[in-house]
């Protein structure tokens, strides 16, 4: 097996919806704020590459929405999935099984595609697309919370295409990658677990944005059940910190993985390093 960072760019949220009741006097200590208070963060995938098969795990932002949509969240960098997918040898072609993690838009975004013609089309034409059957149905009948995240041109595309299946449902059939599900972000966002060079690396999409979310209290506004992402992220941090987990983070501009211990105020990130350092 081998694993390879792909980053897909670097977009803006506020930086009080990203920690919730933290002051903004901490938050801004790691995350520096611009003039209308949001953050840079990253949208950062993995992917793996074992035999014939070839998984991504979330795919970014796309290209598909309106000039007015991607205002709010200033996509920007050098970076995209097409170039990082290159720089590592690949073509979207190559691509085949896309997890997602969930269906907010920088999630899954770059599962659809505008093509050339301005007509959206399915990134990975010969890719199994993979849901929670749960999260698939929530997101398809939104509630007023989440509305604006679930986007029906980032998910109705993959349903007309015939490469759906769900990850509750039909079998990945891969021993060396399995899920765990939560529901404090979002309802079933799963998790992905995959064993690599004898530690078990843990994908942490939502539930832990960055490294600067361990510390319990510091949940996003975004959760649309904090005190359940509260209780979850207490479960798996015990869990993680007990099996050496090597934590890979989707969200922080600059640190990748890190692994964990154990201080007077509970669970912190101990070393912090690249996934190429393992």
């Amino acid at each position: 097996m081998k694993l390879h960072t792909i980053e897909t760019g670097l977009f803006k949220l506020d930086g009080g919806a990203m920690f919730g009741v933290v002051p903004k006097a901490i938050w801004q200590n790691f995350y520096p704020a611009d003039s209308n208070n949001r953050c840079t963060w990253s949208m950062r995938s993995l992917l793996i590459e074992e035999g014939d098969r070839l998984i991504l795990i979330d795919c970014g932002l796309g290209n598909k929405q309106s000039e007015k949509f991607f205002s709010h969240f200033e996509p920007h960098g050098d970076d995209s999935l097409e170039k990082s997918l290159h720089a590592n040898g690949f073509h979207r072609n190559d691509i085949t099984d896309v997890i997602l993690t969930h269906l907010h838009f920088d999630h899954c975004g770059g599962a659809v595609i505008k093509n050339s013609d301005g007509n959206p089309e399915i990134n990975f034409p010969n890719a199994v697309y993979w849901s929670h059957e749960k999260h698939w149905d929530w997101a398809l009948d939104p509630n007023p919370r989440e509305r604006a995240s679930f986007l029906k041109e980032n998910i109705l595309p993959i349903q007309e295409s015939g490469q759906l299946k769900f990850i509750d449902k039909d079998d990945f059939s891969m021993d060396t990658i399995s899920f765990k599900s939560v529901d404090g972000h979002t309802e079933k966002m799963v998790l992905p677990m995959i064993q690599y060079k004898e530690r078990t690396v843990a994908y942490m999409a939502d539930l832990l944005p960055s490294p600067h979310h361990i510390p319990i209290p510091y949940v996003m506004a975004y959760d649309i059940r904090p005190l359940v992402s509260i209780d979850e992220k207490s479960v798996f941090l015990k869990e993680a910190f007990e099996n050496e987990y090597v934590l890979f983070f989707e969200h922080d501009q600059h640190i990748e993985c890190c692994d964990l211990r154990n201080t007077d105020k509970g669970i912190r990130m101990d070393k912090s390093f690249t996934l190429s350092a393992l």
